[in-house]
């Protein structure tokens, strides 16, 4: 049963299997295409297997279901993660996903509805929190108990839209709403500190009206404690702070700022899923 709040070992057995399973799709659709952002999935893959396996109500068979719980990929560029974690749920087959980045494809290079099992295309930063912040209001008034999750990006915090919808939320009071932010400390071209920095960041999110947690977001006994107990408080949105590390997984990627565009080799490529099969 997903959705539920006990927390037990051969969860967290199923969920870092399948969290190596989005790292090795990932990984390989990024390669088969040329395309980018292979840093930005691996470091969220841990995150989508706690969701995809143990958190999120949904239905496989039935992806449009009213009461299912939905998720939606604020940092549209890392798709190639929801994409593995979807085909790998049973959303859809997992030879699909050799269609990425082709003409035609449904599975575009930025996270597209027209996939079977996603809510929302996204793309241009800064745009997934108010979404989901419209989904949970209108969920709110209607009396449904559904809950909304929203993955976002650190650097993508440096767009104001998000802080409107931060603080709106709170407003309103939306305690079905769930916010996770992938904390990396990397964006596109440099460190976010260097960027736009944004510390204190857990205080801001607390003075918008929102209970947070943080945990190490590669810990999936942590995530999943924290997301299988949402909401954490009456009449407050949840934030969950996960402290990451880009590139994930692979030794030679993490905390390049470089795999944020660059597209591994044949050698490379074999490097990484030769790393991601030892224990």
């Amino acid at each position: 049963m997903y959705g539920n709040g006990l927390v037990t070992d051969r969860d967290m057995a199923r969920t870092r299997l399948m969290a190596r399973r989005v790292r090795q799709l990932s990984l390989e659709m990024v390669a088969r295409s040329q395309a980018s952002h292979i840093g930005s999935a691996l470091s969220i893959a841990d995150i989508l297997a706690v969701l995809y396996w143990k958190v999120l109500n949904i239905d496989p068979a039935v992806p449009n279901l009213p009461s299912r719980d939905r998720f939606i990929l604020s940092k549209g560029h890392a798709c190639t993660a929801v994409y593995a974690a979807l085909a790998a749920r049973g959303f859809f087959p997992e030879t699909d996903l050799l269609t990425y980045g082709q003409d035609g494809s449904p599975l575009m290079n930025h996270i597209s509805h027209k996939v079977r099992g996603v809510e929302f295309s996204t793309g241009s930063l800064g745009h997934g929190l108010s979404f989901g912040v419209g989904k949970a209001l209108a969920a709110q008034r209607r009396g449904e108990g559904w809950r909304t999750f929203v993955l976002l990006s650190d650097g993508e915090l440096d767009e104001g839209s998000n802080w409107e919808a931060l603080m709106f939320a709170g407003h309103q009071r939306l305690d079905h709403l769930v916010a996770i932010v992938d904390y990396n400390k990397l964006q596109s071209l440099a460190s976010v500190e260097s960027t736009l920095g944004l510390e204190p960041l857990a205080d801001k999110f607390r003075a918008f009206g929102w209970t947070l947690r943080e945990v190490d977001g590669h810990d999936h006994t942590a995530l999943a404690g924290a997301l299988a107990s949402v909401p954490w408080e009456p009449a407050r949105p949840s934030l969950l702070l996960c402290h990451t590390t880009k590139g994930r997984g692979v030794a030679f990627m993490e905390n390049k700022v470089e795999w944020h565009y660059r597209s591994p080799n044949a050698g490379q490529l074999a490097q990484a899923l030769a790393e991601l099969e030892q224990p």
